[in-house]
């Protein structure tokens, strides 16, 4: 099924007989069991007010139409969503209705927050079909805001999004990546909290193959003394400059975890404190290929396939994901008891019938 409009999209859900798998672009691996319901057909941007730093988009929009529109006014989106395709193998257009489903969010939410942070509101379609409008274009807006986050990284479970309102920024005018040569995951951890905890409003922190790396953005008088101060904290580490398109692609690298891409293996997305970080990396199988980004609060990990890495790493605070394989059971870290009550009262509230994409938080 494709509906054109929102209209044709409740109808669908409410005369469904049967489960129901919604889908975008089909590249982030989200859908669920059950019949295809294709959000597709529901495309274009809304509204958007470059002054007001808000744009209104219908699910279905393509990224990167969103992309284009604010970079011809010197915007962004801000959270930097992450482009799934290189890591899993899958085709298609990613779409903004599966950025907002999923939570997705890159490097720069270190600093200016996740997708969740600048959703505004939303539009969607319960699982019985009924029409449901959830918070507002601007962000002194809040009304009903705690529910348009709620969408926001439930996979379509609780409802089909159908239009999503978001806050952008301006794009900034240049930008420098210090990297930081052989570190060791300890003292990676120990470098990358002090740069994000210095006054140099430094936007990505990431470590890989015993390198850290430091963005700063901004003007470019601003970028160029920073890059020097930031260089400085770290006297004794052998520093080098990364600038520009340099700067930004390896950024883009980190943002679709492309070190971990086209290689075989199981791959799996930790989200801990970055405290944690030097245990859980330590703690990973031999072999292992790493990426650590979030300032250590988010470590994706390329290991063999049947590797069981919630097994392997035991308790932390956190949750481990499986993004890319099969057979170790869940793909989503199995839910404490009372959060797991919680979300099942929540989706038998907003879909008593069970039916959108069952079996994708599994």
């Amino acid at each position: 099924m494709r509906p054109s409009n929102e209209g044709e999209l409740a109808e669908a859900v409410a005369s469904a007989s049967g489960p129901l798998s919604v889908r975008g672009g089909g590249t982030r691996g989200m859908a669920g069991d059950g019949d295809a319901l294709s959000v597709a057909g529901l495309s274009g941007i809304t509204l958007y007010e470059p002054g007001a730093l808000t744009l209104v988009a219908r699910s279905g929009t393509p990224v990167t139409e969103i992309e284009a529109a604010l970079a011809a006014e010197n915007q962004m989106l801000a959270f930097e969503p992450m482009d799934h395709r290189p890591l899993l193998g899958t085709k298609g257009e990613p779409t903004i209705g599966g950025v907002v489903a999923a939570n997705v969010s890159g490097p720069r939410r270190v600093q200016a927050g996740a997708a969740r942070d600048v959703l505004l509101g939303v539009r969607f379609v319960d699982g019985r079909g009924t029409v449901v409008k959830n918070g507002g274009r601007v962000m002194k807006n809040v009304t009903g805001y705690d529910l348009a986050r709620l969408m926001c990284g439930a996979r379509g479970t609780l409802g089909v999004l159908t239009e999503v309102s978001l806050k952008v920024l301006p794009r900034p005018e240049t930008q420098a990546t210090v990297v930081l040569g052989g570190l060791e995951i300890a003292d990676a951890a120990s470098a990358m909290a002090a740069a994000l905890a210095s006054p140099f409003s430094v936007s990505g922190a990431a470590w890989t193959g015993g390198d850290v790396f430091l963005r700063i953005e901004g003007m470019a008088a601003s970028v160029a003394y920073r890059e020097g101060r930031v260089a400085g904290l770290f006297p004794k580490v052998e520093a080098r400059i990364l600038r520009g398109e340099k700067s930004a692609a390896l950024w883009r690298g980190i943002r679709d975890a492309e070190a971990l891409a086209g290689a075989p293996g199981d791959v799996w997305r930790i989200s801990a404190k970055a405290s944690e970080a030097p245990r859980l990396v330590k703690g990973l199988p031999g072999g292992a290929k790493v990426l650590v980004d979030w300032g250590g609060g988010l470590i994706w990990a390329l290991v063999s396939e049947g590797t069981d890495l919630r097994r392997t790493l035991g308790a932390f605070d956190g949750h481990a994901t499986l993004v890319r394989g099969e057979g170790h059971g869940p793909r989503m870290h199995p839910e404490a008891a009372p959060l797991a009550a919680l979300a099942k009262r929540l989706r038998a509230e907003f879909d008593p019938r069970g039916i959108l994409n069952p079996g994708v938080m599994g």
